[in-house]
């Protein structure tokens, strides 16, 4: 483990937190690591930017925090990137919601939550006007709303796919409806974007990794508290591409604190997966494994921060080693957003 930095630290650069990373690496070898700026307080819903730090190849530090999309008083954010390898293309999905409609009212369908996307194409200095989504993305009888937050992935094929959640308007009421993770998909380098595979309710913020066999592996967090077992991991797969899923089934050796968590492929044909999140029935003890079997067992792993942490994610940087970026902090969990280095070795087998 070394590269330790701390790129986005609370109460600095005029914002009161920073939540919500997400990375990409481009084509020109830029690793891009996004957050949330949450300007007045720590709130999900309020005044919330979404901004990026960018290291060049070969830089031995990021370069100065910008603003992506501003909120301009409401929220952007939940950023969820995919890099075109053809293009160069950095396209960057997200949400937005009215500092005055809380999540609460999300999902009493008397805010809206709507889907965005910006792209750059000169590695991530300058950014497009964002275009909004929504009605290619979002069913009637949708209320809340998630990209990400974490990377999306293009596939062999050159199939862009973002992982989302939603939440299923029944009752209209927060924590009695369920959420459900599903896929977007672009078959057009993310001019257009289309619904794909869903999964079952109590699912929610998820990652995709594509194996060496064309299939995707979701790993997802769990919310349901009605049926065992609690505080694990639940897991699908794909063999169409994100169209459906043909397989579905609990982690069980995944213990997590219904939280988000991220996933990568480290490297091309043969390399294993790499997996983080805070592996404890409560947010800290954020942990690195590998798995050398396409996600169906992992190792023990390497423990990065046995203190307060949370959300994270992680890119390929090749040569055997992957970026990490994850909220921690020394006393509370979103103190920092803090970046790290890990040769894949050292995380077990």
């Amino acid at each position: 483990m070394d590269e330790i930095q701390d790129l986005f630290v609370s109460g600095r650069h005029g914002y009161h937190t920073f939540r919500i990373p997400a990375l990409a690496v481009s084509t020109a070898g830029t690793v891009l690591a996004f957050a949330e700026g949450r300007r007045n307080s720590r709130a999900d819903t309020g005044d919330i930017d979404t901004v990026l730090r960018r290291r060049e190849r070969g830089a031995s530090d990021f370069d100065d925090l910008r603003v992506v999309v501003s909120g301009g008083g409401d929220v952007a954010g939940n950023p969820a990137p995919v890099v075109d390898r053809d293009t160069g293309r950095i396209t960057l999905l997200f949400c937005r919601n009215p500092h005055d409609g809380p999540e609460d009212l999300v999902w009493q369908d008397k805010a809206q939550r709507t889907v965005w996307q910006t792209h750059s194409d000169d590695d991530g200095k300058t950014w497009a006007s964002p275009r909004e989504i929504t009605s290619a993305v979002k069913r009637p009888g949708w209320t809340w709303y998630a990209t990400g937050p974490c990377h999306g992935i293009q596939l062999q094929s050159g199939r862009f796919v973002i992982p989302c959640d939603h939440g299923v308007g029944v009752q209209h009421e927060r924590y009695v409806d369920w959420c459900r993770s599903h896929l977007l998909l672009s078959d057009d380098g993310g001019a257009t974007w289309r619904i794909g595979a869903t999964t079952g309710d109590g699912t929610n913020e998820c990652v995709v990794v594509e194996l060496d066999d064309g299939s995707l592996y979701l790993n997802r967090r769990c919310d349901r508290r009605d049926e065992q077992p609690l505080y694990r991991r639940r897991y699908a797969r794909s063999v169409d591409g994100g169209e459906s899923f043909a397989e579905d089934d609990w982690h069980h050796d995944l213990i997590d604190p219904h939280c988000q968590a991220s996933a990568v492929r480290a490297g091309g044909p043969g390399a294993p997966l790499v997996f983080a999140n805070a592996a404890s029935e409560a947010r800290e003890r954020l942990t690195v494994r590998r798995s050398d079997d396409g996600g169906r067992t992992w190792s023990s792993g390497l423990v990065v921060h046995p203190g307060p942490s949370a959300y994270s994610d992680l890119c390929d940087l090749g040569d055997g080693a992957v970026g990490l970026i994850y909220e921690s902090g020394d006393e509370m969990t979103y103190e920092r957003l803090r970046w790290t280095r890990l040769n894949v070795d050292d995380l077990g087998g």
